[in-house]
């Protein structure tokens, strides 16, 4: 299952997607799942406490080139996930996933050609994509 093609969970959402077929429905199901993604990140701090959030400025020598900034950012997330906390974040991350998918359907778009491309830019732009 966890080989499962990005074109094959595209087209089974596309299969069964009914009730959201609405471009606007599915923007504002994509923005809620994203917002259920980040409580269930905020719920396994603040009321499991399984990870936690240790954040301060980061902390980058100045001498540091481009290529060795990576190796001094933070997460400022400790811990690790319980099982129940692990379930939810992955529950609501495919929430997502899946209206991102219904979005691609119904603009015409292939989810994983978008991806393909993304990974080519961020392949060739190395470190410089996210500036």
């Amino acid at each position: 299952m966890a080989d499962l093609r990005c074109r094959d969970f595209q087209e089974t959402v596309g299969r069964y997607l009914a009730r959201h077929k609405s471009v606007l429905d599915l923007m504002s199901k994509l923005q809620e799942a994203s917002a259920r993604t980040n409580r269930a990140v905020a719920k396994a701090v603040t009321s499991c406490g399984c990870v936690q959030v240790v954040a301060a400025k980061q902390q980058v020598p100045d001498d540091a080139s481009y290529s060795d900034i990576a190796r001094h950012m933070q997460t400022h997330l400790e811990g690790d996930l319980c099982e129940n906390c692990r379930e939810a974040l992955e529950g609501e991350v495919g929430r997502q996933l899946l209206y991102l998918a219904g979005l691609c359907e119904v603009a015409g778009l292939c989810l994983a050609t978008v991806l393909e491309k993304e990974h080519d830019r961020l392949s060739a732009l190395g470190p410089y994509y996210f500036c």
